[in-house]
C-alpha cells in the first residue's frame, strides 16, 4: 500500500478544518435568559380598577348668586384657602343695606312706642285699681270705677298692639337681611378656591332653569379627598366595604398611599364599548397635609382581598396560563418545564403550593423565542425583585 504523500496530508487536514469550522459556526447557540430565585415572602390577593380612577374631593361647591347683579367685592382669588361662612363675592347692594338700616330704625321706633304704650297701661291699671278701691269704700261712683277699668283695658290692648307692631318690624328686618344675603356668596365649608369666573364690576346672573352656566366660584374641600375607581363586574363580588387598599398616583410613582374601601356603588355602570364596571370609593387613611394631592389626578386603586406572610412565592410574570414554569435543572444550564400548584396572588407575586422549592431558579424572560423544555440556556442576569 502506497504511503500518503505530503500533499494528501495537507488536503486531509484542510478538509477537516473546514468541516470543524462549519460545525462551530452552525452549532445551536444557547438561548440567553434572565432568571430569579424562588423565595420566601409575603403574597396578597388583590383586584385593581379596569380604567384609571380619579382623585375626587369629598365636597365641591360650584357657587353662583341667587340673583343677578354687578360684582362690587371680589374677595378671593384662585388658589386661596377660605374658611366656612367667609365672604367670597358680594354684588352691589347699597339699596338693600339702606333698606335694612331703615327697617332697623323702624324697629327702634316701634320699641319706643311699645314701651310708651305699656307704661300708659301700667299707669291706667294702677288708676283703675285705686278707683275700684275707693268705690268699695263708697268714696267714688260706680261710673268712675267702670271708666277707670275701661281705660286700663284699652291701655292694655294698646300695649299689646304696640308690641305686635314691634314684632312686625323685627320680621321685616329679617326679610331684608335675607334679601341682603342673596347678594353675597359665602363659603359653605372650609376649602380652596379652584376657579373664579368673574371680575370686579362685571354683571353676573343665576343659571336659568335647566341651563347650567359657569359658577362664579368653584370651591373644593381640599382636606378630604378620595379615589373613585371603576372595578370590573367580575371582581366586584369580592370587594367589601372596609377592605384595605393602596392608591397609586402617576404624580407620585414611588409613593403608594394606604387607603380603605368606604363605599361601593349599588349598581353596574353600562358604558357603550367598555366593560361593565362598579364604581368604588377608596379613601386615603391619613390626613393629606402638604402632599398637594389635587382633585382630578388620575389614580389606581389596588384593593387587598387577602394576604399571607412567609410563603413560597415567585413573580407572577413567570407563570404560563396552564400553571407551568420553566426552571433550571440543578446541574447545568438546561431548562426543565415544571407543573406547579398556586395559591393566592396578584400582578406581582404568586404563592407556590407545590412544584418548586426555596432556592430553585425560574426563568423570567418567558416571552423569548425558542424557550422550551430541555434546551440549553445562557444566564444573562438574575432579575432583581
Amino acid at each position: 500500500m502506497p504511503k500518503p504523500t505530503y500533499k494528501t496530508l495537507v488536503l486531509v487536514i484542510l478538509i477537516g478544518s473546514v468541516i470543524g469550522l462549519f460545525a462551530y459556526l452552525t452549532r445551536t447557540k444557547p438561548v440567553v435568559v434572565t432568571v430569579t430565585k424562588v423565595e420566601i415572602g409575603s403574597v396578597e390577593s388583590t383586584v385593581t380598577n379596569t380604567r384609571a380612577g380619579t382623585v375626587t374631593a369629598c365636597r365641591r361647591a360650584r357657587l353662583a348668586p341667587h340673583i343677578g347683579g354687578q360684582i362690587s367685592n371680589l374677595a378671593v382669588k384662585e388658589g386661596q384657602k377660605v374658611t366656612k361662612d367667609e365672604i367670597l363675592v358680594e354684588l352691589w347692594n347699597r339699596d338693600v343695606k339702606a333698606e335694612l338700616l331703615l327697617a332697623q330704625n323702624e324697629t327702634k321706633a316701634a320699641k319706643a312706642i311699645a314701651r310708651e304704650a305699656c307704661i300708659r297701661f301700667e299707669t291706667a291699671d294702677r288708676e283703675a285699681a285705686r278707683i275700684t278701691k275707693l268705690f268699695k269704700q263708697k268714696l267714688a261712683s260706680e261710673e268712675q270705677a267702670e271708666q277707670a277699668q275701661g281705660n286700663a283695658k284699652a291701655a292694655s290692648a294698646a300695649c299689646d298692639a304696640a308690641r305686635e307692631k314691634e314684632n312686625v318690624t323685627l320680621s321685616r328686618v329679617e326679610v331684608v337681611k335675607a334679601t341682603l344675603e342673596r347678594t353675597i356668596i359665602r363659603a359653605p365649608f372650609d376649602g380652596v378656591v379652584a376657579e373664579v369666573n368673574g371680575e370686579l364690576g362685571e354683571f353676573v346672573t343665576p343659571s336659568p332653569m335647566g341651563i347650567p352656566t359657569l359658577p362664579v366660584v368653584d370651591l373644593i374641600d381640599y382636606q378630604c379627598i378620595y379615589v373613585l375607581a371603576p372595578i370590573d363586574e367580575v371582581d366586584a363580588p369580592q370587594v367589601r366595604e372596609g377592605l384595605p387598599a393602596r392608591i397609586m398616583l402617576d404624580a407620585f410613582p414611588d409613593h403608594p398611599f394606604p387607603a380603605t374601601v368606604q363605599r361601593i356603588s349599588p349598581y353596574i355602570q353600562d358604558v357603550e364599548k367598555q366593560a361593565r364596571t362598579v364604581d368604588v370609593e377608596v379613601y386615603f387613611n391619613h390626613v393629606i397635609g402638604d402632599q398637594n394631592l389635587l382633585p382630578g389626578y388620575s389614580a389606581d386603586a389596588e384593593i387587598i382581598l387577602a394576604g399571607k406572610d412567609n410563603v413560597l412565592r415567585i413573580p407572577t410574570e413567570t407563570i404560563f396560563e396552564d400553571n407551568h414554569v420553566y426552571a433550571l435543572r440543578q446541574s447545568g444550564n438546561t431548562v426543565e418545564k415544571r407543573k406547579i400548584t398556586t395559591g393566592i396572588g396578584n400582578w406581582r407575586y404568586t404563592e407556590v403550593l407545590s412544584g418548586l422549592a426555596g432556592g430553585d431558579t425560574v426563568i423570567t424572560s418567558i416571552g423569548i423565542e425558542g424557550l422550551r423544555d430541555g434546551i440549553e440556556v445562557q444566564i444573562a442576569e438574575e432579575t432583581p425583585r
